[in-house]
């Protein structure tokens, strides 16, 4: 009964709404675009046509690719700052490693309830996860069915309760996994755009146009830059916490293959 209670606890844990946060990092984007970035303080005269005089005024003459990309950015701090809890949350309060060979020494010594205080004690999915298989152990022990039947069983039941806890450890890395090709593509549009302001201002009539020359510049290298370190952190956040997804996974594929190597072997 407290396997299901927990399961069903953390089945209903949800994370946060990726769309929601995209809306809201874009208006952050615009607002720090136009009022941090365009500030009249970062531009010669006071005026944002004339030429910047600092960082934060050359990133606002990249034009309107840079709020695209800073919303891009921002939902890649926002959504690996959400999977660091929700991911800490889904390993539990313990140790991974040391849970796992808890349990399988708890199992090596037939102790099916310490294995459960185990998981009690250690919360989060992967817990639930190896509890339902614990809880399987028991039941399929009444069972009038032959042994191979009962270890498939108690398998069938860890994958059944992975099925329904892997979406949540993996919810929002597709999209940071996407944002990692798309910030370096709207880093290259950027930078497209600002050749060609600069080529046009080249083939002005009268001259060149220094003004339009350096902006044109300008909105290049500062989108090529941000489209990059925007791509770079998403391709860094995805792989770690793809990788704490992997570990929880082989976790509880190790805890699987213990409860039905144990089953097999003391029972007949």
């Amino acid at each position: 009964m407290e396997t299901k209670k927990q399961t069903k606890e953390i089945k209903k844990s949800r994370g946060v709404n990726a769309f929601i946060v995209i809306v809201a990092c874009l208006i952050l984007a615009e607002c720090f675009f136009f009022f941090v970035l365009g500030k009249p303080s970062n531009f010669e005269d006071g005026n944002t046509d004339n030429h910047p005089i600092n960082l934060l005024g050359t990133m606002f003459k990249g034009g309107f690719v840079v709020p695209l990309i800073l919303t891009l950015l921002f939902t890649v701090i926002v959504l690996s700052v959400e999977r660091f809890f929700a991911l800490n949350k889904a390993k539990g309060k313990g140790n991974l490693i040391k849970f796992v060979a808890n349990v399988k020494k708890e199992l090596a010594n037939g102790n099916i309830d310490n294995a459960q205080k185990l998981c009690e004690k250690q919360q989060g999915s992967v817990a639930a996860i190896v509890d339902a298989g614990l809880t399987k152990y028991r039941e399929v022990e009444s069972l009038d069915i032959s042994k191979e039947m009962k270890v498939e069983a108690i398998k069938n039941e860890i994958e059944e309760a992975t099925a329904l806890q892997l979406p949540s450890m993996q919810q929002n890395l597709p999209i940071i996994a996407t944002i990692s090709t798309l910030g370096t593509l709207m880093g290259l549009f950027g930078t497209v755009l600002g050749m060609i302001r600069s080529f046009q201002a080249l083939a002005g009539a009268g001259g060149v146009d220094s003004m339009a020359l350096s902006v044109g510049i300008s909105e290049a290298l500062v989108n090529t830059a941000s489209g990059i370190a925007t791509g770079a952190l998403a391709i860094i956040s995805y792989a770690f916490y793809s990788g704490k997804v992997d570990n929880m996974t082989y976790a509880i594929e190790e805890v699987s293959f213990a409860l039905a190597q144990t089953y097999s072997e003391t029972h007949k």
